[in-house]
């Protein structure tokens, strides 16, 4: 089930709704929510929720053994369980066909006769996401950050359908503790949500949408058939794409959880004003960065073990956390050129910090760079995209409000980000009726922009 969709539309009113009726009677509210949670999921797959709800009952298992089990050693085995437990589930699904396939050319490329099958096996929507929360779920329970939560509440957090599907990343301390207490309707920010919900309409709708249709989709199916321009344009459109349709999610889904009574992370902050590409990743997918870091990057060493050792956990966390989006070398490569270039940032250090400007260019073109392997089916299509930037031709593809919507979205992050965010509360402060009436009329516009086929999935879907 997408956001801006009828289906949505027809889900949301109803369970806010109850929600708002039930919120003061947790015995009933909890119950509710965790089915129309299931209900949200199921929708693509009823399979997708037996596999969620296996997921979250050996977690929650883990955590109870953890709870009552003592000594120094039984409680690695026990987090090292539910750990392989969630992480064969996410291999299993989302790379088995990817390893199977490398392996079997390896295999033939040494005249081996022996092969591994290969398994159409379809990838739970949100797979990725969910593993992700129930590992953070079990190491803090070991670590001692959280408690071990009810399972009604643990299975609430991890099928939570404002997230399940695309994120943001929640960690459990950050949900559970919101369930300890009744939600109150009178605690609901509507204004901050509503816009959330608005800005995130336009990013997905208005322009995600707009740049894929015209430009990103036609350059990428066949850039051979395209010149230096068009596909330089795709580039940067790209880049603006794949920022409004992932943050316009994101967007929506604090606005909905907003109004549901709970408070996520954000996830986003002006991702391309960066100056570095580690300042890069303190406004990209926060969430998701902050999980590598925590779970990953640390425990490997950190930057703890001098310079080679910390250039080597960054590779790892970064080519990881490519492969993570998708099994393909192209998602490996696009980690890769993003841990090569924090290393260089890490070893230079303090030694030379170029000009603000300079930086910014730089970054900038180095995620765009990056972003064409992120959006290439394969190496193939990467590399042709890369060869027709040398080839002259007609802009066939360049219009003047293509290049300013894409100018648009860039130039609005470099800009002074008080000013907006002082705008925006004056919008959020506005009185029920007249914000209601402002969402109605938006969602009217973007409807009209919305094609014949209908509102296509957001690009993290697939991960």
């Amino acid at each position: 089930m997408v956001f801006p969709s009828v289906e949505f539309a027809l889900f949301f009113p109803l369970v806010l709704t109850l929600s708002w009726v039930l919120m003061p009677h947790p015995r009933l509210w909890k119950p509710f929510v965790l089915v129309a949670s299931y209900a949200f999921y199921m929708a693509a797959s009823w399979k997708f929720g037996v596999l969620l709800a296996i997921v979250t009952l050996g977690n929650q298992l883990a955590a109870v053994v953890l709870a009552h089990v003592s000594g120094p050693r039984a409680p690695k085995w026990i987090v090292a369980l539910a750990v392989v437990l969630d992480l064969g589930i996410l291999g299993a699904f989302k790379y088995y066909g990817f390893f199977a396939q490398e392996i079997n050319g390896v295999l033939g490329d040494f005249g081996l006769a022996l092969s591994m099958p290969l398994v159409a096996i379809a990838i739970p929507l949100g797979v990725s996401f969910y593993v992700f929360q129930a590992i953070s779920y079990v190491v803090d329970v070991f670590r001692g950050v959280i408690e071990r939560g009810p399972t009604i509440d643990v299975a609430i957090y991890l099928s939570f359908f404002p997230h399940v599907v695309a994120g943001p990343i929640v960690r459990a301390r950050e949900f559970l503790p919101q369930l300890a207490k009744p939600r109150d309707p009178r605690d609901v920010v509507v204004g901050a949500a509503v816009v959330l919900i608005a800005v995130g309409l336009v990013k997905k709708v208005a322009i995600a949408d707009t740049l894929a249709r015209e430009v990103v989709d036609p350059v990428f199916a066949v850039p051979e058939a395209y010149a230096a321009p068009d596909v330089a344009l795709a580039a940067y459109a790209y880049a603006v794409q794949i920022y409004c349709d992932f943050s316009g999610y994101t967007d929506i889904a604090i606005g909905v959880a907003l109004l549901m009574g709970f408070v996520f992370p954000q996830n986003f902050r002006a991702p391309y004003r960066a100056t570095s590409i580690r300042d890069f990743w303190r406004r990209w997918h926060i969430t998701l960065s902050r999980f590598l870091r925590d779970f990953l990057y640390i425990p490997l060493g950190g930057n703890r073990g001098g310079r080679i050792a910390t250039a080597r956990n960054l590779m790892a966390t970064m080519v990881l956390g490519g492969l993570w989006h998708g099994a393909a070398w192209t998602f490996v490569l696009w980690g890769a050129i993003h841990g090569s270039v924090l290393v260089g940032e890490h070893q230079l250090g303090n030694r030379w910090r170029p000009p603000a400007w300079l930086g910014w260019l730089v970054t900038f073109h180095i995620v765009v760079i990056a972003w064409v392997f992120f959006r290439a089916g394969d190496m193939a299509t990467a590399t042709t995209f890369f060869g027709r930037l040398a080839v002259d031709g007609g802009a066939t593809l360049v219009t003047a409000p293509i290049v300013a919507i894409v100018a648009a979205v860039i130039v609005v992050q470099l800009l002074p980000q008080e000013p907006l965010a002082r705008a925006r509360l004056r919008v959020e402060s506005l009185r029920p009726v007249p914000l209601g009436v402002g969402l109605a009329t938006l969602v009217l516009l973007v409807a009209a922009t919305v094609p014949a086929q209908g509102v296509p999935p957001f690009i993290y879907f697939q991960f």
